[in-house]
């Protein structure tokens, strides 16, 4: 079974041009949190129209009018491993 989450990415990067704020890269929103940036998982629906529905009902609201086009929808199958392998941790930066 595949699932679709919805996220908005409220942007507060100066990844741009300039130090401006990027909103989407292409077609994909931008995101980069360690700059200011902010996922928001808005649901997990079971259709790609219940999200686009939700994507609707959303728009017009605080903040999410500010960045219309700034949601991203990604679907996910159920009882699948998505991240397969080990990680490591780099030091912070100085």
């Amino acid at each position: 079974m595949k699932v679709h989450l919805l996220w908005h990415i409220a942007h507060h990067n100066e990844a741009g041009e300039d130090g401006a704020t990027l909103h989407l890269d292409g077609d994909t929103p931008f995101l980069d949190e360690q700059d200011g940036d902010d996922a928001k998982l808005l649901g997990v629906y079971s259709t790609q129209a219940l999200a686009e529905e939700r994507i609707r009902r959303a728009r017009p609201l605080p903040g999410f009018a500010e960045e219309p086009d700034c949601f991203q929808i990604v679907g996910y199958t159920l009882d699948r491993d998505e991240w397969t392998e080990g990680f490591v941790r780099l030091p912070a930066a100085e």
